[in-house]
């Protein structure tokens, strides 16, 4: 039937904010391969400009940046784009941060380093939440 159609990953414009550059380019090219619509940006002060000028379905971001910390991206965000999803990413221990993450609107997170298959799973997830919202 039309307009029953299923959602294909290729819909999911995802914004990959961490400022490790390899892990973010290496992520990008990998859920990119799954057909999904990735913009990887290396500092939160990029995020916050991009997501200014263009739309996401799905944040990925990291909770340890050097210029801006996680946290605060994550506010920006969901004051700038309540319907935004975020998936905070943390490593080094800090589940608590990401807990606080989730206080403050995060749809989730996941521990770093994350298995492929988990991500995309959760970045579905928040997707679909998203659109049935």
């Amino acid at each position: 039937m039309p307009g029953m159609e299923k959602v294909k990953d290729g819909n999911i414009k995802v914004l990959l904010v961490d400022d490790e550059v390899g892990f973010a380019d290496i992520l990008a090219k990998r859920l990119n391969k799954r057909n999904m619509d990735v913009t990887p940006v290396y500092t939160g002060t990029e995020a916050v400009q991009i997501i200014r000028k263009q739309d996401f379905d799905v944040a990925v971001l990291d909770l340890k940046m050097e210029d801006m910390d996680g946290i605060e991206v994550l506010k920006i965000f969901k004051k700038a784009y309540p319907e935004m999803a975020v998936i905070m990413l943390t490593g080094h221990g800090s589940e608590q941060a990401a807990k606080e993450g989730i206080e403050f609107g995060a749809f989730d997170y996941l521990t770093k380093p994350c298995e492929l298959e988990d991500l995309l799973a959760k970045i579905r997830e928040a997707y679909s939440k998203k659109e049935h919202a």
